[in-house]
């Protein structure tokens, strides 16, 4: 016999509710207009960091109130590792915005940025921008194998939760800032304007991997979010191959790289790389392979989908998961 009341049981559907529906909004409009609102004030950057340990925090909390899996909640001796990559690539991050007045001074730039515009459309302009750089190399990471040996740390995951989303090798994460960033440089990215786009790169990559089964109703079909993001961690090679935009997909519509069935459903067995099931867990491994002989690519025999076994051979022309 239940022992749950009423009372409990339709608080319960209230919060998952809100948790659902408000969840999206809260981070992309509320903690990112904080963001911006805070970085337009010059105010010091700890404050950043702070809306940063708000948006980690609400992740987790989300997580437990609306899992999409919730085995994907627990930990699979990959917590600490997935917490040494967040404190690695976001350290780089802040570093990258430390070091832009220094390169500013070193590089004869052009100045263009449009500071007459107000702070949030500068803002916009830079994620739009930098979302175009990071989507290219994101897609030639699919293509280029010596880019994919250091892009395969990503695709080892087999559940999704928000810390997956900075799980990266450094130097991959080094070349996809590089892209998104350095033409914004280019042009004289000011300071503030690179501190809240920074702040927000991580909470996108935050809702993007989230365990939690949020509803964005059409607008899924433009924002990068985690409903579109996981047919791109789908372990088998070519089927993997879409949905690339960290921000949006816009790009991914015009490049024909979009992906989405309404009807899927998603478990571990589905996620990972299909050629390298024995990828290495710790983080050290994680770091050391892909100057390994076996971090390239083989001829190896995967299962596809429908059960069917196929080889995958190395081929300039499209990305092999293994």
């Amino acid at each position: 016999m239940s022992t749950t009341s009423p009372t409990a049981s339709t608080s319960t559907t209230a919060l998952q509710a809100v948790a659902r529906y408000g969840y999206v909004p809260f981070m992309l409009i509320g903690l990112n207009g904080a963001g911006i609102a805070v970085a337009a004030a010059g105010a010091p950057k700890f404050w950043l960091v702070a809306i940063l340990a708000v948006a980690i925090a609400t992740g987790f909390l989300v997580e437990r109130i609306i899992p999409y899996d919730p085995e994907w909640n627990h930990d699979r001796a990959d917590g600490t590792r997935d917490r040494i990559h967040v404190a690695v690539n976001e350290t780089l991050i802040l570093a990258s915005v430390a070091a832009i007045p220094l390169l500013a001074a070193i590089v004869p730039a052009p100045r263009l940025w449009p500071h007459s515009w107000p702070f949030v459309a500068q803002v916009l302009t830079a994620i739009l921008v930098a979302d175009f750089g990071i989507t290219v190399v994101h897609l030639a990471s699919h293509k280029v194998g010596v880019l994919w040996r250091f892009h395969a740390v990503h695709h080892s995951v087999t559940r999704f939760y928000g810390l997956n989303g900075l799980m990266k090798h450094p130097l991959h994460q080094t070349v996809e800032m590089t892209a998104g960033v350095v033409p914004l440089i280019l042009i004289g990215l000011p300071v503030d304007v690179a501190s809240a786009l920074a702040l927000a790169v991580a909470i996108q990559l935050l809702l993007q991997h989230s365990n939690a089964e949020y509803r964005i109703g059409p607008a899924k079909y433009v924002l990068a979010l985690n409903e579109g993001h996981r047919f791109h961690h789908l372990k088998w090679a070519g089927i993997g191959d879409v949905n690339f935009g960290l921000f949006t997909l816009v790009w991914d519509h015009l490049m024909r790289t979009f992906s989405y069935d309404p009807a899927r459903r998603f478990d571990s067995t589905q996620l990972g790389m299909a050629a390298k099931p024995d990828y290495p867990n710790s983080y050290l491994r994680q770091m050391i392979y892909p100057f390994t002989g076996r971090g390239g690519c083989a001829s190896e025999a995967t299962t596809t989908p429908n059960g069917a076994t196929q080889t995958s051979t190395p081929d300039p022309a499209s990305k092999n998961r293994c």
